[in-house]
């Protein structure tokens, strides 16, 4: 693939200078310029720059859906600095457990976290702290936007990136032990955004809608790269809450592409909207990513939006994260579509050899999206890597037509409206709990959300009873509240193989029947 652009920022600087009056984000009743975006960004460069932020320094993001954080996108890149974007459902220990694994020395943070970063090690841990929203923090090493964006600011020099150059880390989990940094470089980035263009043809007049949290994978390279790499512009929604201002926007904004994942369609197809939405609304695309649309979903949704294509997609944080989409030309219900421009997509044996049409095996990924590899982990990286091919943990098949279907994850991954829950995160969390001796944790299938997660729970010999009430305060204090199991499921022995192994597969087998 051949590419226009290095980094973000000489991304930036192009559109700026071509389209520098056209609006590129509407943020409520503010519109904001090319060429704006552009000044901003300059100002918050020097800025950081002032403050000694050089090349390959890490800045982490713990911030709402904001025009600060597309700032910090491309003044980080125009300084040669590396982004950490940060789930903002975290709690204490699980930020400080990424600050400190990042070795992140700066952080972008909203006021309306300002608990969970209190009680954090951030203070500690970072040499300073900029806070975007309301409410300013007077404490020292701790700034604000306003103060970041002034006029005052020197203008930095840009740092020249190239396309290898690492450009954003992404923090993901696998079953087994903490959350792990995937180093993501300006091409990985931009070869999505640009096979993303030229499948669902996104072009200039295209205005995408952005209501789910920019630190998600998906988010950041479909979201918000990709419109403003073809120079298209963005609605940004702040908050979800009320759910009716996404549907409010989308029609007074004349929005075009619509960005969700499945538990919004399954809400939206049963959604009874105005008939003025329907009438009006500009929507030509609905792409859905990040869990598995369920048929029936698809099928509402075809009969309700006739004008639109609901587009459903696959990919992973460690593929940037697209790696196959059905396409404007054909979808086929339950498959996640061709591989995207440019990339690879195979279906293995245990052997890695690959497995005729039909066949059922491990999916691998190969192309410009794949990682660089796990930030500080070179066995996971040799592990996840090999010859240049991604294993990406699930397992599916490949039809005569090349479209993909996946049919289990070979992990325990539980995706719960589209954000990963790792279940033995979970499980090192409940069981310090007093009284537990064993604790296993299984997704299991629920209609809102896609997947919930519940526990199993296996009790030290000389305790009688668990206390529910009290485990659930102690997981609230240590687990984003996404995380917390649905249901607490106490029994005599977990059911394990010689080798003490848990059998989850048997714990999903009992709680179906």
């Amino acid at each position: 693939m051949k590419y226009k652009f290095n980094n973000f920022y000489a991304l930036l600087s192009f559109q700026a200078k071509k389209r520098k009056n056209k609006t590129a984000l509407f943020v409520n009743d503010e519109k904001i310029t090319y060429k704006e975006i552009l000044e901003n960004v300059d100002k918050l460069a020097g800025f950081l720059e002032q403050k000694g932020v050089k090349e390959n320094d890490k800045v982490a993001l713990f911030l709402r859906n904001s025009p600060e954080f597309i700032y910090t996108i491309f003044a980080v890149s125009k300084l040669g600095a590396i982004l950490v974007p940060i789930n903002t459902f975290l709690k204490e220990e699980e930020l400080t457990y990424i600050l400190q694994d990042s070795q992140s020395s700066i952080l972008m943070a909203s006021t309306q976290y300002a608990k969970v970063i209190n009680h954090s090690k951030a203070s500690s841990l970072c040499r300073f702290i900029i806070w975007e929203g309301e409410e300013v923090l007077e404490r020292e090493n701790h700034l604000h936007f306003d103060e970041a964006l002034s006029s005052k600011n020197k203008e930095s020099i840009q740092v020249p990136r190239e396309l290898e150059d690492t450009a954003v880390i992404i923090y993901t989990s696998g079953t087994t032990g903490k959350p792990k940094g995937a180093m993501l470089s300006n091409k990985n980035i931009l070869s999505n955004a640009e096979s993303g263009r030229r499948t669902i043809n996104v072009k200039p007049k295209d205005r995408g809608i952005v209501f789910l949290p920019m630190f998600h994978s998906f988010t950041f390279s479909i979201g918000i790269i990709l419109p403003l790499y073809v120079g298209a512009s963005i609605v940004i929604i702040q908050s979800i809450q009320p759910f009716s201002n996404i549907f409010k926007q989308t029609l007074l904004k004349r929005v075009t592409l619509f960005f969700g994942v499945p538990d919004v369609y399954n809400a939206l197809s049963k959604a009874k909207l105005p008939w003025y939405f329907m009438w009006f609304n500009k929507i030509r695309i609905f792409v859905s990513g990040a869990a598995a649309l369920q048929p029936k979903t698809l099928d509402a949704m075809d009969k309700k939006f006739r004008r639109a294509a609901l587009l459903e997609g696959y990919g992973l944080s460690e593929a940037s994260p697209a790696v196959s989409m059905n396409t404007l030309k054909k979808q086929k219900a339950g498959s996640v579509g061709t591989a995207l421009y440019s990339y690879e997509i195979k279906v293995v044996d245990e052997e890695m050899n690959e497995l005729p049409h039909g066949g059922i095996g491990d999916i691998i990924v190969k192309g410009d999206n794949v990682m660089q590899g796990y930030l500080n982990r070179p066995e996971a990286t040799a592990e996840n890597i090999i010859n240049g091919w991604l294993l990406t943990g699930d397992m599916g098949y490949i039809d005569d037509e090349n479209f993909l279907f996946i049919v289990d994850r070979k992990k325990d991954l539980i995706i719960s409206k589209g954000i990963n829950i790792y279940p033995r995160e979970l499980e090192e969390v409940i069981d310090k709990y007093e009284g537990i001796s064993a604790s296993a944790v299984i997704g299991i299938i629920d209609e809102k959300s896609g997947e919930v997660p519940i526990v199993y729970i296996e009790l030290n010999e000389d305790t009688e009873s668990l206390d529910e009430k009290g485990l659930k305060k102690y997981m609230k204090e240590h687990l984003a509240n996404y995380k917390i199991p649905k249901q607490i499921h106490v029994i005599e022995s977990l059911p394990k193989n010689a080798t003490g192994k848990v059998l989850k597969r048997v714990l999903k087998n009992e709680y179906v029947s």
